[in-house]
């Protein structure tokens, strides 16, 4: 987590066909034009949340047009301004079910800002709660939902088709690359080590592998070079973001870091 977050600002773009980029560097937020409404992806900080509207306006789109909000994972990088946006737009709340303690405020031991201590975000009651294999439909798109569990319990990708030109490309998001919540220190001070999250997360990883992903959506900026990419579609790239190499390498550079956390910090 960082200070500030609504000071490393980002300019919106579209990102490829119905896919925009409507967040800042400290965490991602995007949305899908399905045709029939706007699909959301991680809400962010409520402290930016004024940033992400304005973002999604510049993109020529409405706010109250979000029909979805779907959720990585529950930290308050990614669902902290999720009340908010709900309030004012009445979308519909989607987040893995072993996450849902996180935001409705019924497991507060499990929260970032506990660690950090900061107050929490308004709590919400999710909609839905994912499980894996489910598939979530709003107009041209149809998004599976893979438990990916790890950095938190109910960390969930996603991954869906865009059509452009005549092909089809498939995107893809892994929900949580954190290891934040894997370090020794914090995985002792909740009394965690028998639920085996490390564990989870190389398997996590490994399930990840099978996906074939054209376009990677990274829900922090620096996982897919979101800022380089974008620079590149300025200067005329309109395939900027369309890299099958980019997922195998971003997985193959999670593990090599649990390696080394599992080196250096056993339990």
């Amino acid at each position: 987590m960082i200070e500030s977050p609504w000071l490393r600002t980002m300019e919106p773009f579209q990102l490829f066909e119905n896919i925009y980029f409507v967040g800042s560097r400290p965490a991602s937020t995007h949305i899908i034009d399905t045709g029939s409404g706007l699909i959301l992806i991680d809400s962010g900080y409520q402290e930016r949340l004024y940033l992400v509207i304005n973002s999604i306006w510049k993109c020529g789109f409405s706010p109250y047009d979000i029909k979805y909000i779907i959720h990585s994972h529950g930290h308050i990088d990614h669902a902290a301004a999720t009340r908010a946006l709900v309030e004012l737009t009445g979308a519909k709340t989607f987040i893995g079910e072993a996450d849902c303690g996180i935001v409705d405020g019924s497991r507060p031991d499990l929260t970032w800002e506990r660690e950090l201590n900061i107050a929490p975000p308004a709590p919400f009651v999710p909609d839905v709660l994912l499980r894996d294999g489910d598939k979530i439909t709003l107009g041209n798109t149809e998004i599976d939902c893979v438990a990916t569990p790890g950095h938190t319990p109910g960390t969930f990708s996603f991954f869906w088709n865009v059509n452009a030109s005549g092909k089809t490309f498939r995107a893809g998001t892994m929900g949580g690359a954190g290891i934040n919540t894997l370090r020794a220190e914090y995985i002792r001070k909740l009394h965690l080590e028998s639920e085996n999250w490390r564990g989870a997360f190389r398997n996590s990883i490994a399930r990840c592998r099978r996906e074939k992903v054209d376009i990677f959506i990274g829900n922090h900026a620096g996982q897919n070079q979101t800022e380089e990419r974008y620079q590149r579609l300025l200067e005329g790239d309109k395939y900027a973001f369309v890299d099958p190499a980019a997922w195998g390498n971003f997985l193959d550079k999670c593990e090599s870091t649990l390696d080394e956390l599992e080196k250096n910090e056993p339990l």
